[in-house]
């Protein structure tokens, strides 16, 4: 069975990289039938952020990942894990790596190191002054069992280093990058063991990928160097090695490597902004790669039938974010009226507007057509909960007058003042209404409704004065009316 993993440390936030990778995972998981895993990789304990590990897990379960194994968030809000290879959180599988070092270290393919910070510090400053490949000069290779037995009995702390072959070239064909092979004296030998008692990633990630039948690994580009480390490991311990495939990279639109300095880089910055997750999961998805190439909006379900690891191009993915936005727009638009004002009320509450939950639903369905973003339709709305400053000389239409301006306000007041109070139920209703109270009065459309709009929103660009009059409501409407008409 295809078995492939996720295994994010819990450094604080997922990035869009890693969801990326993870929903690649998912998706291969998917279309081969296979299971997929989620693994806490947490070895590195310098990097740890409290409530990293439930934060990935909820991140994910918001972009509709769903780990077949690993940890999981009950009902409770308890961390707990699932599935027969556990534990899944490597912090908890430090005997298991224990046993695995002390063989490696038994047959030769490991050995202990003794160098201090210090010398290692003044070995690397050396290489750097002579031009040189900076790299572990292999001091403690070959100690002797003498030297060894003296070092331990004083305590001196050590680290475990794997013994990489001196000679030849370590290969792989990688499901993306092709026949790849790395000059073995190019690669440095690696610590698979710190002082602390705590694994490298390199040692556990391939401990925890033969014991938990991980078939295929899916991983950023920057592990392309690592991966000979790896395969060495798979040899010395006598093991089949995965499957691999390495990612390209995210870019800025400047192609430099997509980081915080130049935009968002977690998941969590885009939930927070108001990108729908099937937006988002859609975006990230054709980052690379592309089902077709003549669309961009696909479902889940398609994404999954169409995924093909060969088709992922080597170079690196542009980050768009001018495409993000147009494509979460499109998915704004696809929400039913219903589903976007559950989507939308907290955004609302956020910027201090959750009070009138009925405005709220009406103002909502307002901005569908151009908002972006969620975050966006309350921006854009102040004016429906805030009586706008109306600018006099915006009320006219281009070559038209203030008198004419004030006249046309005026009729639609005292039209609307005698309309029964059920016609502002419906915006079909009031246009129906209005317009007919236009035609009737011989006025043109531009000179009479391009001042209502604006003294209903204040602004140039908004949405159309009936739709603005149907969530203002009969009242408020004639109360901007009269606003208006005073400053004309």
């Amino acid at each position: 069975m295809t078995r492939i993993r996720f295994a994010p440390s819990p450094t604080g936030f997922l990035h869009v990289g890693g969801l990326r990778t993870a929903l690649y995972c998912e998706l291969f998981a998917r279309k081969n039938n296979g299971r997929l895993i989620l693994r806490i990789e947490d070895t590195d304990r310098t990097r740890l952020v409290d409530g990293g590990v439930e934060n990935i897990i909820r991140t994910l379960e918001w972009a509709g990942i769903k780990p077949d194994e690993g940890p999981y968030v009950d009902d409770k809000g308890q961390l707990k894990q699932r599935g027969d290879y556990g534990p899944y959180i490597q912090s908890e599988r430090l005997d298991i790596y224990k046993k695995y070092i002390d063989q490696l270290l038994e047959n030769g393919k490991a050995y202990r190191c003794y160098c201090t910070p210090e010398r290692l510090e003044e070995m690397r400053d050396h290489q750097k002054s002579e031009g040189t490949q900076t790299m572990y000069d292999r001091r403690c290779r070959n100690l002797d069992y003498e030297i060894c037995k003296k070092l331990e009995d004083e305590g001196r702390p050590f680290v475990v280093r794997l013994a990489m072959p001196t000679e030849g070239v370590t290969v792989w064909d990688d499901l993306i990058r092709g026949h790849i092979e790395i000059s073995n004296d190019q690669i440095d030998d690696q610590v698979l063991l710190k002082s602390d008692g705590f694994p490298t990633y390199h040692l556990a990630v391939v401990v925890d990928d033969h014991l938990m039948g991980i078939t295929h690994v899916i991983r950023g580009e920057e592990w392309c160097p690592s991966t000979p480390k790896h395969v060495v490991l798979y040899e010395a311990f006598g093991w089949e090695q995965p499957k691999f495939a390495h990612l390209p990279l995210l870019l800025n639109r400047d192609r430099s490597k997509l980081s915080k300095r130049q935009g968002d880089v977690a998941v969590e910055d885009y939930r927070d902004k108001g990108y729908l997750s099937e937006a988002l999961v859609n975006f990230v998805a054709l980052l690379g790669w592309n089902p077709n190439g003549d669309r961009e909006i696909y479902d889940r379900q398609e994404l999954v039938d169409s995924f093909d690891l060969s088709k992922i191009n080597r170079g690196g993915a542009v980050f768009d974010l001018e495409k993000l936005n147009w494509m979460n727009g499109e998915y704004i638009k696809k929400l039913s009226d219903e589903e976007l004002v559950d989507l939308v009320k907290p955004f609302f509450e956020k910027v201090g507007l959750g009070t009138d939950q009925e405005i709220i639903a009406k103002a909502a369905l307002l901005e569908r057509s151009r908002a972006k973003t969620l975050s966006e339709i309350p921006a854009a709305l102040l004016f429906i909960f805030v009586d706008p400053e109306v600018d006099p000389d915006l009320l006219p239409w281009k070559k038209s007058t203030p008198e004419i301006a004030k006249d046309r306000l005026v009729g639609l007041r005292e039209y609307i003042l005698g309309l029964d109070s059920k016609i502002f139920d419906s915006q079909e209703l009031i246009e129906m209404e209005l317009l007919g109270f236009i035609t009737k009065m011989g006025w043109t459309n531009a000179e009479t409704l391009w001042p209502m709009r604006v003294a209903l929103t204040g602004l140039s660009v908004s949405p159309g004065p009936f739709e603005v009059a149907w969530v203002l409501g009969q009242k408020v409407t004639i109360q901007r009316l009269e606003s208006a008409i005073v400053k004309l």
